[in-house]
């Protein structure tokens, strides 16, 4: 199928406004390249530190040219996407040693949750611990002793901090292991019910907690289609996940046998041999645009607009929120995964997954197939399947033909709407973003008087104490990256519900983030520029009317003297200390607006 046109546009105009910075890194990536393998570099002093604790494998890795793979790790064991990876490491290790190869885990990165920090201070910190772990797996891998990189990360921060780094280690073939969602456990429906019942004070905690407890059960990333899963369908569809990978569950043998596979996979591509297929070559701009692409197909995470950006920069490549609008325009919506529909992803793999709808969207003209990944040239590698037959031998079938539940996974000539997921929103507002795959069509358009806040316990609060009865479009400002980290404003979602349930008209319009669980409030979110440098949103007062056209890609003040009037501040100190807050004082100085990622480590002025 040729390419769609706009795709094709896209594409191009991403290419060339990219083109002094992609080639000035492709250079230094050919230049780290032709020096050979890093550690054949190091003096023997340098590498015995290297090798004192490997065991049986010392030998091996001072005399041996076969390649020794790096591995960075996001494991800990208390929460439940990242305990699957204890065992990776020596799993890969066997693996490496039955073709003469060697592994070492090059070091560990920090894994939060943001479903823990909800609403917490915590939560202050978890847009920039991304940026932390870019830096904690650059300096793993600075110790120069790998031929190439396994990658073991799953959650919202995690995967695009590892694909930063990554980057700046592009010279190297790296492939990113998932650990897999848990087994289905309550439905996605009845835990957003009992949520909602609990903030209109039908049920007690007790209730509540059990409710969360059978929703969140066991090992794996959470099921509904947040930023997690969301990244998972990322590294698949951005060719750096063996084909199929994404949704299989932890501890089978499935699994297991995906695991060693890319372990082998990887092996094969080093400098060392024959098939030298580094990352630099993977992640191009057709690769980053195939993961919009399936972004917006899959009505993914408005976290994402975020990351993209910010991964992008490491490679030379620039991204821009026109790029995403443009795209989801002509990208139909062909998923229903919790919260835009009531499956859950484990419902979604079984339906089709990702095999079929790759196959539908290089079909429709709306991905590129040419593209390189971890698992050879050409993206139509990924409308198959892994299957493991009683033998145990590990292989890939064609994907399938048609989806098994068209109320989860429909065809591109039969979508669920024709577009994609998210919309660009601009207005004297500020410039922001939508997700509008889980918003009924009636709600798309409000107009409401603003009540305005500075912190969400205020917004909540309100809710409380019965002020909040009426329409209203919800302003909560000072909440974007330089103000307090850009925090997820999820823990809304209960509150705000129940007053649209009433039959008010409810917005929420917020320079902070509302992350992939966002749902069936509109929510403008990600408004750049942020109140904290003097953005409209700290023009905003009480009563003003606020206009949102979800549809026309509008938000406005209607007030008249709305322009003329001066901006609001607010004291942050209480979000500047404690809980660790006071170490991010340099991140929060340097952060980019959302529009450029939200990275202090790529300033505004260096755009």
């Amino acid at each position: 199928m040729k390419l769609h046109q706009t795709i094709s546009e896209v594409t191009d105009r991403i290419r060339e406004r990219s083109r002094p910075g992609r080639d000035a890194y492709l250079a230094r990536m050919r230049g780290a390249a032709e020096d050979g393998p890093a550690r054949a570099h190091l003096g023997c002093s340098n590498q015995a530190h290297a090798y004192a604790a490997m065991g049986a494998d010392q030998d091996r890795l001072a005399t041996s040219r076969a390649p020794n793979l790096g591995i960075v790790t996001a494991y800990n064991d208390m929460l439940s996407a990242h305990a699957p990876f204890q065992h990776y490491p020596e799993r890969i290790k066997q693996v490496a040693r039955t073709f003469g190869a060697t592994a070492q885990v090059a070091g560990g990165v920090p894994a939060m949750c943001d479903g823990v920090t909800q609403g917490h201070d915590g939560m202050e910190l978890s847009l920039f611990s991304r940026d932390v772990i870019a830096l904690a797996t650059s300096v793993a891998l600075s110790h120069n002793t790998f031929d190439a990189v396994v990658m073991l990360g799953t959650c919202d921060k995690i995967v695009p901090g590892l694909v930063m780094a990554a980057g700046a280690f592009g010279h190297l073939p790296t492939i990113f292991l998932p650990g897999g969602p848990m087994t289905s456990g309550l439905s996605n429906e009845d835990k957003a019910r009992i949520r909602r019942d609990f903030a209109a004070g039908k049920i007690d905690r007790a209730d509540l907690m059990a409710a969360e407890m059978a929703a969140y059960h066991g090992p794996g990333t959470c099921t509904f289609y947040g930023t997690a899963n969301s990244n998972q369908m990322l590294m698949e569809i951005m060719g750096l996940h063996l084909p199929g990978a994404a949704f299989v569950t932890p501890y089978t043998p499935l699994r297991d046998a995906l695991t060693e596979a890319g372990t082998e996979t990887i092996l094969q591509q080093t400098a060392l041999g024959d098939t030298y297929r580094p990352l630099c070559d993977i992640l191009d701009e057709r690769a980053f645009v195939n993961g919009i692409v399936g972004l917006m197909a899959t009505g993914g995470s408005t976290n994402l607009v975020l990351h993209l950006p910010a991964m992008a920069r490491t490679f030379g490549i620039r991204l821009t929120l026109e790029d995403f609008a443009n795209i989801s325009e002509i990208t139909p919506l062909l998923a229903r995964v919790y919260p835009n529909g009531l499956a859950d992803v484990n419902h979604f793999h079984a339906a089709g997954g990702l095999a079929y709808v790759i196959a539908q969207l290089l079909e429709a003209g709306l991905l590129h197939d040419d593209v390189e990944t971890v698992a050879g040239p050409g993206l139509a590698r990924y409308t198959q399947e892994p299957k493991q037959p009683e033998d145990g031998a590990l292989d890939w079938r064609p994907g399938p033909a048609q989806s098994h539940n068209d109320q989860i996974l429909r065809p591109a000539s039969d979508p669920f709407q024709p577009s994609g997921g998210l919309k660009r929103l601009t207005g004297n507002l500020g410039t922001g973003i939508i997700k509008l795959s889980a918003v009924k069509p009636e709600h798309r358009l409000i107009e409401a008087p603003a009540r305005v806040f500075d912190t969400q316990d205020a917004v909540i609060a309100a809710f409380k104490a019965g002020d909040l009865e009426g329409d209203a479009a919800i302003v909560l400002r000072f909440q974007g990256p330089r103000a307090n980290g850009m925090p997820e404003v999820h823990g809304l979602t209960p509150a705000l519900s129940v007053l649209q349930d009433r039959g008010h008209k409810i917005a929420l319009v917020t320079d902070g983030r509302m992350s992939g669980a966002s749902g069936k409030i509109p929510a403008a979110i990600h408004l750049s520029p942020e109140a904290m440098t003097g953005g409209p949103l700290a023009r905003v007062r009480d009563g003003d009317p606020i206009r949102l056209d979800a549809a026309a890609g509008r938000l406005e003040n209607l007030a008249p003297d709305f322009d003329d009037r001066p901006a609001a501040t607010a004291d942050l100190t209480a979000s500047h200390h404690g809980t660790g807050r006071e170490l991010f004082a340099l991140f929060r100085a340097n952060a980019s607006s959302a529009t450029e990622g939200a990275s202090p480590l790529f300033p505004e002025d260096d755009a």
